[in-house]
């Protein structure tokens, strides 16, 4: 039995009516569930706070580089969720069937981009519960990850992480959307400058694609379609049409949060980003709405940092599945998930924050899983289409990933160096 049938649920053959509908019922719920973990994965604290910042500094011209990392998701995940589910095989195990050894490296690049910057969500989830409720941030970071835990620790656990990612969505966009529309951006601008920009910066591109994209982000989505039994060929159809709907889901939340706080800066209110200590996003909020703008900007960065810690955590713990032989059960994974959750909440603890030389350092891995991954994939669909994914494989797919690859390892390039300078000093 391999690592990845393991944790699969089987179709119910022979089942009565109401047993087939319930299966019916709960592989839409993991569907919806990898949808919006995906969505939620690719909005956590650090983009909230990316795009409050490259908003006030670009203005409306940073619409194009949201429209330009929804592209690049576009090329990066229908890819990668389709060979997944083509493969039935995690993306650790599919390197590991094209070229030996390549899915423990991916594994272990995954699995420690993932453990660093989780501390960064719990410390985010603090700071959340602190502008919601003005708790103290290491009280707030320490509820969270409890409430992570717990969710894992429930026997029904993949119901209730679908569940949680879906509500904490829609509660992201529905807060968000009534700012934007309290905020009163120029929508015409924005739209115009969408698809037409007074100036494009490639550098806030790599940042926001690099942040949104990079590291287990790119995985989390396929990886929970395994578990909801959406392997094989048979599901290719519903799992492109979920990827599609994900990227969709996925670049509305940015696009609303984007005109959220592009309301504020048009209206003249100059938003902090001189130092690191500084919330542009909180300020853009509280501008907008006063004080319940502030409230619900820390439920938005709550939800957004549990979020990104529950997607973090599953995601990581999926890629260690490569190193059992034998395979885990769901259960056994839920332990690991867990341990994985507290072994970043110690982390968090002990500091008080995230270390800003290891989060800098993370970055440059999570900078370089992705094109090392997106590579790997692209030469699955070139040269193990028929061996791996059963036949021939989209030409237009292969052509558009190979070039968001390229793309990728340039972002990495680009990304990387200051990294080595910042560490260097």
């Amino acid at each position: 039995m391999t690592a990845e049938s393991t944790t699969l649920p089987a179709s119910p053959s022979g089942s009565e009516g109401g047993d087939l509908k319930s299966f019916a019922k709960k592989r839409r719920s993991s569907l919806i569930g990898a949808i919006f973990l995906m969505a939620t994965s690719a909005i956590g604290p650090g983009f909230i706070t990316q795009t409050a910042t490259f908003t006030s500094t670009m203005g409306a011209a940073f619409a194009f580089g949201i429209l330009a990392s929804v592209l690049i998701d576009f090329a990066i995940q229908t890819n990668v969720w389709r060979m997944i589910t083509l493969s039935g095989k995690r993306a650790s195990d599919l390197a590991n069937a094209a070229l030996p050894g390549s899915g423990y490296v991916l594994s272990v690049l995954i699995v420690f981009g993932g453990l660093v910057f989780n501390v960064g969500n719990i410390a985010g989830a603090g700071l959340g519960l602190n502008a919601m409720l003005g708790v103290d941030a290491k009280i707030g970071g320490l509820i969270s990850a409890l409430l992570a835990i717990g969710i894992f620790l429930y026997k029904r656990a993949g119901m209730v992480v679908d569940r949680v990612v879906v509500v904490l969505g829609l509660v992201m966009i529905g807060l968000t959307l009534y700012v934007a529309i309290v905020s009163g951006p120029p929508i015409g601008t924005a739209l115009r400058q969408t698809v037409w920009p007074d100036t494009i910066n490639f550098a806030t591109i790599t940042t926001i694609v690099g942040g949104s994209v990079g590291g287990y982000i790119t995985y989390s989505g396929a990886h929970k379609l395994l578990d909801s039994g959406s392997a094989g060929p048979e599901h290719i159809k519903q799992v492109t049409r979920s990827a599609l709907t994900g990227i969709a889901v996925t670049g509305v939340m940015r696009y609303v949060l984007f005109l959220a706080i592009l309301g504020v800066v048009s209206s003249g209110v100059v938003l902090d980003t001189s130092s690191s200590a500084a919330n542009p996003a909180a300020q853009a909020f509280q501008s907008a709405a006063g004080e319940f703008g502030l409230r619900a900007f820390g439920l938005v960065f709550w939800a957004a940092a549990l979020t990104s810690v529950i997607g973090a955590a599953f995601t990581s713990v999926s890629f260690i599945t490569v190193f059992a032989k034998e395979g885990m059960t769901e259960r056994t994974r839920n332990w690991w998930t867990v341990g994985f959750i507290l072994v970043s909440l110690v982390v968090y603890l002990a500091l008080g924050a995230a270390p800003a030389a290891l989060l800098v350092f993370a970055g440059g891995f999570n900078g370089l899983v992705l094109p090392i991954g997106l590579t790997l994939f692209m030469y699955i669909g070139w040269f193990h289409a028929k061996k791996l994914l059963g036949g021939t494989y989209s030409r237009f797919l292969l052509v558009v990933g190979t070039l968001a690859a390229a793309l990728s390892w340039y972002m990495a390039i680009v990304s990387i160096v200051p990294v080595f300078q910042f560490l260097g000093k």
